[in-house]
Order: structure tokens, then sequence, then C-alpha cells
């Protein structure tokens, strides 16, 4: 009879995990999801931070470029003292059926036209007019005028689609200006003469501004909290049909998450003026008495655009309160302080996001995005060279 052999002592008759064991590991397992889903939570909201302060700093920079290119070469070739304040009217390109415009009181810059759609909420509009031509700034004399030609006294300073101005010798009153294309070689006839596609009588010793082949008219606005611009030698900017404003091919956008543009004139208030800007505001010269004066004291442009992040930044479990933000105050600039002092007449403004969630809850909670402030002066520098006038 074969010996049954003892059992042995601390062994197992079977292998496996106890349910404390289980439990415990269970636990284990949950706490470490929990750190690790903490971390990445923490994790994202800081980078979503990080990456989306950078998106508003490159849009901010890009737009604030865009408008400071512009507005360095705002009023060339159409900065003479006699063509400020003219109403200048042409026949955009692009629009269908052809339709005449008429751009009122012309100058190098104006903020907030009259003739151009506003843009968002408590946000302004710049119209910024340049050309890129080679003759003088102060025009050419106009020696004989037979339609359907213009005979200049330097004729090589014109080419064929160079846009020009003809200003009678006595700038009439009011002053309607055409802006014309030439439309031939100048120096393809003898004696050399320039063919405008619109030829204007009564301008034999009047003055001839070329403002060359790609002259620029620029509206600025912000719209759907985009910067866009409207290119008026091409489209009807002045158009407030909804549809047309709301049109991306008319207002084109150039810059994204751009909530906010304000600007102001730098002018000269000294009596003569002495050329130097001593005071901001948004006051646009008006017809009357001084106009043309009143243009040429305009001699800078302060400007601030804000960009915002694209998305909220929520970086608790809690809704955000006064005491639990991103952004504790809105951003002020130099021009929500002047005239008179501690004024807010022309702060910025972002009490409702135009890319806010469209739960009314937090429709009008600015301070959930992050936001990035560029100002500057920007110097007209085609109007400074004009000096202190004589008579103003």
């Amino acid at each position: 009879m074969t010996p049954v052999p003892p059992l042995l002592s601390g062994r197992r008759a079977a292998a496996g995990f106890t349910l404390i064991e289980i439990l415990i590991a269970a636990l284990i397992g949950v706490v470490s999801m929990v750190v690790i889903m903490q971390i990445f939570i923490t994790f994202e909201g800081k980078k979503r931070s990080i990456s989306s302060g950078g998106d508003a700093q490159a849009s901010g920079i890009f737009a604030l470029y865009t408008l400071q290119d512009d507005l360095r070469q705002a009023g060339y070739g159409v900065s003479s003292f006699n063509l400020l304040g003219c109403n200048l009217s042409w026949v955009p390109t692009a629009v269908t059926p052809a339709v005449t415009v008429t751009l009122t009181a012309m100058a190098p810059v104006t903020i907030n036209h009259s003739g151009i759609p506003v843009g968002d909420a408590n946000t302004d509009t710049l119209l910024i007019v340049y050309g890129n031509g080679n003759g003088s700034a102060e025009g050419d004399i106009i020696a004989t005028s037979t339609s359907p030609n213009y005979s200049v006294q330097t004729p090589t300073a014109f080419a064929r689609n160079d846009f020009v101005i003809a200003l009678p010798s006595v700038r009439p009153n009011p002053c309607g200006l055409t802006l014309a294309q030439v439309t031939g070689d100048p120096l393809a006839v003898t004696p050399p003469t320039v063919t405008p596609s619109a030829w204007v009588a009564g301008m034999t010793g009047g003055t001839l501004f070329n403002i060359g082949n790609n002259p620029r008219i620029q509206a600025y606005a912000i719209r759907g909290g985009n910067l866009t611009v409207c290119d008026y030698r091409v489209n009807n900017c002045g158009d407030t049909t909804a549809s047309v404003v709301a049109d991306t091919t008319v207002w084109v956008p150039i810059v994204n998450d751009i909530v906010s543009l304000r600007a102001q004139y730098g002018r000269d208030t000294t009596i003569p003026m002495d050329g130097i800007a001593d005071v901001y505001n948004q006051t646009t010269p008006s017809a009357g008495s001084g106009f043309q004066c009143n243009w040429a004291r305009i001699s800078a442009v302060r400007i601030v655009v804000v960009a915002r992040n694209a998305q909220y930044v929520r970086e608790s479990n809690t809704r955000y309160d006064a005491t639990n933000v991103p952004s504790s105050e809105a951003p002020i600039w130099a021009g929500s302080s002047i005239n008179p002092p501690g004024s807010t007449v022309n702060a910025i403004d972002l009490s409702v996001p135009a890319n806010a969630p469209p739960n009314e809850t937090w429709k009008n909670e600015w301070f959930l995005y992050r936001y990035r402030k560029f100002e500057t002066v920007v110097p007209i520098r085609n109007v400074l060279w004009l000096g202190a006038l004589a008579g103003c």
C-alpha cells in the first residue's frame, strides 16, 4: 500500500488573487488614473493658455503691421494742400451694373468716415488713401485742355493706365473732382498729351496729379471679430446693404480674432501752426472756414488693436467670477484717458465677444478670454513734409 504524502505546510491548495488583493490593485489603479487625469487637465490648460496667447500675439502683431504699413504711406500723391478735403468720384471696377461712387472729403486718413459702414460695436473704422505715382506730389501744370486730351509740362511723368486727378486753377467750392485713368501712351503722339478715361473741361492752367497705376483707397473695419479690409477702388465700400457689408469678397477678413480697433488723430492746435501734434482726438474736420488747414494740421494717427485668443479659458472647475478670471480688467490704451483726463469715450469695450459660446450665461463675460493689446503712434509723413503752412 502506497503511503499518502503529507500536505506541504504554508502552501496554498490553489493559485490566484484574494478579494483584498484585487480591491487594493483597483484602488491603486483608480488613484493613478485620477492623478494622471489631473496632470493632463492641468497640462492642457496651461498649453491652451500659452498657445492661445501666442496666437493672439501673432494676430495682433500682423494686424498692427498691416495698418502701420498703410498709414505710413497715407497721403502720398494726394496730400497737396489744394486737394485736401475735395470730393472724389470714380467707378469701382468690380461693381455691376457700373455705378459712380463719391468719396466725400478725401484725406490721407479718415477715422469713422461717414460713408463707411460701421464695424463691430465700440470699434472704429479707418479710411486710408495714397498713390504710387512717379510724378511730382504737387502735380503737373496743364498747359492746354482740349477734348479729350491734357497737354502737360512733363508728359514723361505719365504712362498708360496711370490714375490721374485734374484740379482747376481755382479750387471749386464745393470741390468735386474725378479719378480717371490714362488710356494711351502720352509719348506715342506728337506733341505728347495725356488722354484720360474721363476728360473734364475747363482745366487749362490747372494741375494734373498722377497717383500711379495702383492707388489705394483702403477701408478697414472690425467685422465679426476679424480685421477686414475693403478696396474702395474695386468695390463700393460705402454700400450699407447688409448683404454687401457681410460679403467677405467685399470686406475681406485679413486677420482673425481682432476684437477692437480704436484710433485718434494727432493734430496741431497751435495758432499759427507749428507742425507739432499736441492733441489727440477723433474730431474729423468739417466743411467751412479753415477746412483745408484743419486737415493739414493732422500729422499723426494713434491706434490700438486688441487680439483675443480663439477659445475662452477655464482653469478651474467652477464658473468664473470677478475674482477668478484670466483677464481681471478690460484692456485700456493711451486714448482712454484724454480730453478730459479720465474720460473713457474712446476706451476699449470688450463686453460682447464676437465668438462667445452660444450659452447666454457666458455671453457678456469678456473676461473669459485672454487678450493682447498693441498700440502705437504713426506719423503721416506725407503731410509732415508740408510743414507749418502760412495762413494756418
